[in-house]
């Protein structure tokens, strides 16, 4: 299909971004004035690709530090960047997937920052609100391992010699539908109630531990707290039982704490078949208008 009728085709143009970063340098993915952010890296490249002054919707809102391999954006074109984006030589659809060489190119060799793929999104595809599913990896490495300096960017130590059968047992515990404000930092009319789908614990072929965090969606710092959790348990500091009872509880406790961001990584957001994009993404703005989940996005 020739370019401009591949604009003539399309009308308004949703591009679909996969996206993957260190966070080690970035002050987490939401632009800040002042501050060097994910957001703010990606669309100044965007901007200088296509002009304007691009906005990317996002998965997932992370955390100062926290990396990703799996994350999900999209961006809607206008009428001037799209013609921008056609104007070179080739299928209007084949620009639209070299449009990730061209900003990789910008963020220049060795960047912390790469755009994996873009695509045109499928009819009613929202990155934030048709998203069913986040998953999260959290890597920490205890005195089983020796020190790896390779790896320090994306994995946590902690002293002693962890119990990992413990540690998966508290981990599957605290799966489905609760409050887990115990687990969560508070915001002002933020629900808590979130939805575990997976969360379980073994070690890579290089001994250190990997969690693996499944959920509908994760208020602030939920992961984190998770994680530190079933450390607490792998040391013997908690029961198993414990992380249960705290979580029905509702209330964060000092046993638990938030371990660093450096050791966490998204990895993955599922979305429904395409058929089902809009729908999903209807009914999770209905679910935010109602307040029944008022802050989706407010993750790791």
């Amino acid at each position: 299909m020739a370019g401009t009728a591949y604009a003539r085709t399309l009308g308004s143009v949703r591009i679909r971004l996969d996206i993957a970063y260190d966070g080690a340098q970035f002050r987490g993915w939401a632009r800040q004035p002042h501050h060097r952010t994910v957001q703010g890296t990606i669309e100044h490249a965007l901007a200088r690709v296509l002009g304007g002054d691009p906005r990317l919707v996002v998965a997932g809102r992370t955390d100062a530090g926290v990396h990703a391999t799996g994350q999900v954006a999209h961006l809607d074109l206008d009428d001037e960047q799209q013609h921008r984006l056609l104007a070179r030589r080739g299928a209007g659809v084949d620009q639209v997937m070299q449009l990730a060489r061209r900003l990789n190119g910008v963020f220049g060799s060795y960047a912390d920052v790469g755009v994996t793929a873009t695509g045109v999104a499928a009819d009613g595809f929202d990155a934030r609100f048709s998203a069913v599913w986040r998953r999260y990896e959290y890597r920490v490495a205890d005195d089983a391992v020796a020190y790896d300096p390779l790896e320090r960017h994306r994995t946590t130590n902690v002293r002693g010699v962890l119990d990992l059968a413990a540690m998966d047992a508290a981990a599957q515990s605290l799966r489905g539908l609760h409050d887990f404000a115990a687990y969560c930092k508070p915001r002002d009319e933020a629900t808590t109630i979130r939805t575990l789908l997976e969360f379980d614990w073994r070690r890579d072929r290089d001994g250190v531990l990997v969690a693996n965090v499944k959920a509908d969606a994760f208020c602030h710092s939920m992961v984190r707290a998770l994680v530190g959790a079933c450390v607490a348990v792998g040391q013997g500091r908690v029961g198993i039982d414990d992380v249960v009872r705290i979580r029905n509880e509702l209330e964060r406790v000092p046993q638990v704490k938030v371990l660093a961001a450096r050791g966490l990584t998204l990895t993955e957001v599922g979305y429904p078949e395409d058929e089902l994009l809009a729908e999903r993404a209807e009914q999770t703005r209905a679910r935010r208008a109602l307040g029944a989940i008022t802050s989706a996005l407010d993750l790791d």
